[in-house]
């Protein structure tokens, strides 16, 4: 028996190219929330159906593809994408939303470098904000990676793998600022060992598996995969020097955090620290247990009530 797509997928034309989005629908008077993706370069509207497909939703939820990533860079693959460009994209976009679903404000989430994107359009933008919520937050993305690191070491030292700490040895010095191919190199290394420790994504594993089941992927969506750190290199060096305290803390709107517990690779104290100061009209910390950088992936149910009590709040706000 064939089933109704619970989605809509559109290219629309925003900023001068192509976007791809994809729509999860509610009711016409429900609030829309826009989903930032990460990476830089690293699409995730491939798992949209895991986290949205016949879940109880209360919103409206559109998922994107930045410039340089996924769908919108197959349509645009000259795009070499950069911090300011982005914003630019992420505003036009924000605006296209709000004149389709008739709205006044969108709520903004983010996750991982979508949260970079994120923090800044709601502290720059909040006449068009609803809420901005954080997910896998970024702070500081140097603090971040020597935290990160550090607590990978203690994990290889505690495993007493003879192997993985040889590997960590020819690492060596880690992080630097000036982001190159050998910084990438070190980073995958890390981000490898990372998710063996059960520290950060394990890409060989959940990931694939929900690439292989999502209904919008086909081969060629493996391409940008495949290519996006070259396309999205000045975006990484950019992100090495990125730290958010420089912005302020002050929002003008509701800030929420959606934080996995286990997590090392936007290590969680140091999100913590920064939403303790900051300043907003209301905000709220939500811990997701058994989950580490991607909770709508390690613990969708969890995450999904959090997102549902946040947009509840904002209704009622």
């Amino acid at each position: 028996m064939k089933t109704e797509k619970q989605y809509t997928e559109e290219y629309a034309l925003v900023a001068g190219i192509e976007h791809y989005l994809l729509h999860y629908q509610s009711k016409p008077e429900d609030p829309v929330l826009l989903f930032i993706h990460g990476g830089p370069g690293q699409t995730e509207s491939f798992f949209a159906f895991a986290v949205e497909e016949y879940a109880e939703r209360d919103y409206n939820i559109v998922y994107y593809d930045q410039r340089g990533a996924g769908k919108t860079w197959l349509r645009n693959k000259k795009c070499r994408p950069d911090t300011e460009t982005l914003k630019r994209d992420l505003l036009e976009i924000v605006l296209y939303l709000k004149k389709k679903y008739g709205k006044e404000k969108i709520g903004i989430l983010g996750h991982s470098w979508g949260s970079v994107l994120g923090s800044m359009f709601a502290l720059e933008h909040p006449e068009h904000t609803l809420c901005y919520i954080g997910c896998g937050q970024v702070i500081d993305i140097m603090e971040n990676e020597r935290t990160g690191y550090a607590i990978l070491k203690a994990a290889v030292e505690k495993g007493g793998n003879k192997k993985d700490r040889r590997k960590l040895e020819k690492i060596g010095e880690y992080p630097i600022p000036d982001f190159d191919w050998n910084t990438y190199r070190k980073m995958g290394q890390i981000r490898s060992l990372q998710g063996k420790y059960g520290l950060a994504q394990d890409f060989s594993r959940v990931v694939i598996d929900l690439w292989r089941r999502s209904p919008i992927m086909g081969m060629k969506d493996l391409v940008p995969f495949m290519t996006g750190m070259p396309v999205n290199m000045q975006l990484m060096r950019e992100l090495m020097n990125f730290d958010l305290r420089k912005s302020g803390n002050c929002y003008q709107v509701p800030v929420y955090y959606v934080l996995g517990e286990n997590d090392s690779q936007t290590p969680i104290e140091i999100s913590m620290k920064y939403f303790e100061e900051v300043q907003a009209p209301d905000k709220q910390l939500y811990l997701i247990s058994d989950a580490g950088h991607a909770p709508m992936i390690d613990n969708v149910e969890e995450y999904r009530k959090a997102v549902r009590e946040i947009l509840r709040l904002v209704r009622e706000f």
